[in-house]
């Protein structure tokens, strides 16, 4: 059967344009791919199109709504994820306007969709203490309490995200000081970050006991599973659920509902915010390209919101009982209206 041409234009961008020229990720190739693979699944269910019977034409800018509603009913897709499938679905759209003029009015009407709003969500994060409950439910004494222990000290310490501790490798340790930890981040970016010296020191410990013989070779993934192979960021996930758990049952005041590999990222943001570290600085230690995406640590930050307020407003507060509330002919009067 002869090409159609999505498929021809969808195999060169993910092939070859996205990786060999604009140099993207392997993790967000990944993402755009899962999303053309579902519109191909809805295509096929919604429509009885088979894949290789999918071409240009056939995805006007309404299939792309239905299909996007189709994420929500169906599947259950937040509107996070939507709005993630669909800026996949215009990325391509745009690199097949750029590569024919052909299909132009078709990219630009699908490129006109717009995002939909998302809710407003409450920023998940953990108090000094509750990290620490986490933290001290894991037992260091075994084999794999060791590799746990680091593996969350780190989580925490570089504020790092899932993806980037997953993909971790040992020669990006520097156990000498300054210790430091090189981070390899969304588009490929690379950022190097300080470690304290007691995260170090376990780090250095883990690898003397799981790296036995490490000659400074690259590749080795610094943390892995009892296959040798790197953890998976569901791995990552599912030992961190472990500790959380044993840690609510036992202090069950300090441990949200919800505590997430990236809410470990959110609680060392606001730790540091909290402790007068300068928004630019957690901005370069995130290795956000923004400030603005930094901003939201601060916006979230109630306890520092109210000790600003009580800091610029102790001047003219006072706790005396104000005058007109022991005037009894005026309470009096206030009462008879």
């Amino acid at each position: 059967m002869k090409p159609t041409s999505f498929a021809r234009y969808m195999s060169s961008y993910l092939t070859e344009y996205l990786p060999g020229i604009k140099g993207v990720s392997h993790n967000t190739i990944s993402s755009k791919r899962d999303a053309y693979i579902l519109l191909l699944k809805y295509l096929q269910e919604a429509n009885g199109l088979k894949p290789e019977a999918v071409d240009i034409p056939l995805i006007s800018k309404d299939v792309v709504v239905e299909y996007l509603n189709w994420l929500e009913t169906s599947r259950h897709s937040s509107v996070s994820t939507r709005n993630i499938r669909l800026a996949a679905i215009k990325s391509l759209f745009s690199y097949i306007q750029a590569q024919t003029p052909d299909y132009s009015y078709q990219c630009q009407q699908i490129q006109s969709i717009p995002r939909k709003k998302e809710p407003e969500h409450t920023l998940e994060y953990l108090s000094v203490e509750g990290i620490k409950a986490v933290l001290d439910a894991v037992d260091a004494s075994t084999r794999e309490g060791l590799r746990d222990l680091a593996l969350l000290s780190i989580m925490y310490d570089s504020a790092a995200r899932v993806q980037e501790i997953a993909d971790l490798c040992v020669c990006d340790f520097r156990k000498q000081k300054p210790y430091t930890l090189k981070l390899t981040g969304k588009g490929n970016k690379t950022r190097v970050i300080p470690l304290m010296k007691p995260t170090a020191e376990l780090l250095s410990r883990y690898i003397e006991t799981y790296h036995v013989g490490y000659g400074g070779e690259k590749g080795i993934p610094l943390f892995s599973n009892r296959k040798r192979e790197k953890l998976t960021r569901a791995g990552i996930t599912y030992i961190l659920n472990k500790y959380v758990e044993k840690a609510r049952s036992e202090h069950p005041e300090l441990i949200s509902d919800i505590v997430s590999p990236h809410g470990f990222r959110h609680s060392k943001s606001m730790h540091m915010l909290q402790a007068g570290v300068p928004l630019i600085y957690i901005r370069d230690f995130l290795g956000h390209s923004e400030i603005s995406t930094t901003e939201i640590y601060a916006r979230c930050d109630s306890e520092q919101k109210r000790k600003a307020i009580e800091k610029a407003c102790q001047s003219i507060t006072s706790t005396e009982t104000p005058l007109w509330q022991t005037d009894r002919s005026l309470i009096e009067w206030l009462k008879s209206l």
